[in-house]
């Protein structure tokens, strides 16, 4: 009876669902962080710390 009810880890199913949402995740992510006020807002800040003097 134990074993019939037994839930050891994921099925085929949530290992696909869990796949997609990551690459969603991961395509959105992209997205965001390859946008132009993204990467000018941390160009501007690797040009300022490198222009701190000390």
């Amino acid at each position: 009876m134990r074993r019939l009810h037994a839930d050891d880890g994921m099925s085929t199913v949530e290992y696909a669902i869990g796949t997609l949402a990551a690459a969603a995740f991961a395509a959105v992510l992209y997205t965001v962080v390859s946008g132009d006020s993204i990467v000018s807002a941390l160009t501007a800040l690797v040009e300022r710390a490198l222009s701190v003097t000390f």
